[in-house]
């Protein structure tokens, strides 16, 4: 609609502005020192929720971090859409990385940096804006409420206690996210699923001690060389998992999905410069995007012990740990990958150290039938901004409350995703392209306005 258009335009920079000072609050979950800040940052969302129009917008408190919940009800009769997004953010580290300040926003070459800029600050905000949009132009085809958590970066511990409990509160038609990636702008796609995570930190143990590597080295196993053998024996040549059972449950793609995802584009070699490497990795007889898509995988997110400082400290370590997380497909059970994984690193602990393991988080794969109305209506909203049908695609990433929602609310979810998957989620240097910003803002007030029309 020609009234939403002028509106954002006129807008824009407030609406980037806005975008701005939200990112500046350092609202990272998983550590106990942005306590307050994490705090703060639900007001900023709350204030957010009412300043674009809700009609009530409230903070529950948890055990962990509080829940933001707003909504806008224009009419009872129409249906009602549901926005999960989170302010919560990855841990900036390492912070000699970054070329500006992780909560010191920078606008530079169209693209805005800083922690959450993408996830899922950045995101979330563009349905707030859509909301006001809709609102300000007095063109407002549904009802809307938000959940906007401050754990999912830590594996959303409290929201299924809060879901259980408030299901009046957050009865709708179908619920909507945004914490997913496009192919690009001009290549625009869909995700159809997401995979889901088994995630788990591993201890391994030598001497009572720390020990002097001459007087000891030789002598004593030393836990770094064990846990470094136990991590490389999870793949074989082949660079598939070796444990035991873990694709038994795994759903294979069909002919027909595989020739689908080959039709997406994708440049191999270009894919390396921008990473910065001369080969792809990962399971023999799967391209690069399956791999990503619809395989699971085994990853080490961190590997430590000894002594790490500046300079040289000749010691044989005590401990070492890592943290290890799977990626996983349909129908696979993230319960069930974990106690396998734990159970392996048991079995195949070396002699002279013992093993700990343990669960950080977890959640299911989600995949969001095509021939639903929520995703003919995001798909047809993609394609009235953008000028061409979206390629649906698998996304690589997890969102371990999808298969909540859908058990306990009976709801079927659709990813309208506007990052891309340069945006650097999780490292340094995250971002967020402005046209991508505004074209997300652009294209949710169409989804609203084709899921009532289908409804």
């Amino acid at each position: 609609m020609k009234a939403w258009k002028d509106y954002q335009e006129h807008k824009k920079d407030r609406f980037l502005n806005e975008l701005i000072e939200l990112l500046k609050i350092p609202s990272v979950s998983a550590r106990r020192e942005h306590r307050e800040d994490m705090v703060r940052c639900a007001e900023a969302v709350k204030e957010s929720l009412l300043a674009a129009g809700a009609d009530k917008a409230t903070i529950y408190p948890t055990a962990g971090h509080p829940i933001v919940y707003g909504e806008k009800i224009s009419d009872p009769s129409k249906p009602t859409v549901l926005v999960y997004g989170h302010y919560d953010v990855q841990p900036p580290d390492p912070l000699d990385l970054w070329h500006s300040g992780p909560f010191d926003p920078v606008v530079k070459d169209g693209k805005i940096f800083a922690r959450g800029a993408c996830d899922d600050k950045g995101q979330f905000y563009m349905h707030v804006k859509a909301m006001e949009t809709m609102i300000r132009t007095d063109s407002l085809p549904t009802n809307i409420k938000f959940l906007i958590e401050g754990e999912e970066e830590v594996g959303s511990p409290n929201l299924a206690e809060f879901v259980k409990a408030n299901k009046a509160l957050l009865d709708a038609d179908v619920i909507l996210i945004s914490d997913t990636a496009m192919i690009s702008l001009d290549e625009p796609s869909i995700d159809i699923g997401v995979r889901g995570l088994a995630y788990i930190e591993v201890e391994v143990t030598g001497p009572n001690r720390d020990l002097h590597s001459g007087v000891y080295g030789g002598a004593v196993a030393n836990p770094i060389t064990m846990l470094a053998r136990m991590i490389a024996s999870l793949h074989d040549e082949n660079n598939r998992i070796t444990i035991p059972g873990f694709y038994d449950d795994v759903v294979e793609s069909g002919a027909e999905e595989r020739k689908l995802m080959a039709e997406a584009p994708f440049n191999e070699n270009e894919y390396k410069k921008e990473l910065g490497i001369d080969a792809v990795w990962g399971e023999k007889g799967y391209t690069t995007n399956e791999r990503t898509g619809i395989r699971p995988t085994l990853e080490l997110n961190g590997i430590w012990g000894g002594y790490t400082g500046e300079g040289a400290k000749t010691v044989l370590p005590s401990k070492a740990f890592a943290k290890i997380s799977c990626r996983l497909v349909p129908d696979q059970d993230s319960e069930k990958i974990t106690r396998m994984l734990i159970d392996h690193l048991y079995k195949i602990a070396p002699a002279g150290v013992t093993v700990k393991a343990e669960l950080h988080h977890g959640g299911e794969p989600y995949m969001t039938p095509i021939d639903s109305i929520g995703f003919k209506a995001a798909a047809k909203a993609i394609e009235a901004t953008f000028g061409k049908q979206p390629i649906p695609v698998r996304g690589g990433g997890s969102i371990p409350i999808c298969a909540l929602f859908e058990k306990e609310l009976g709801l079927k979810i659709i990813f309208m995703g506007f990052g891309l998957d340069s945006d650097n989620l999780h490292s340094p240097n995250e971002k967020f392209d402005l046209q991508n910003y505004y074209k997300g803002i652009e294209t949710i007030p169409y989804f609203h306005q084709y899921f009532a029309e289908m409804q």
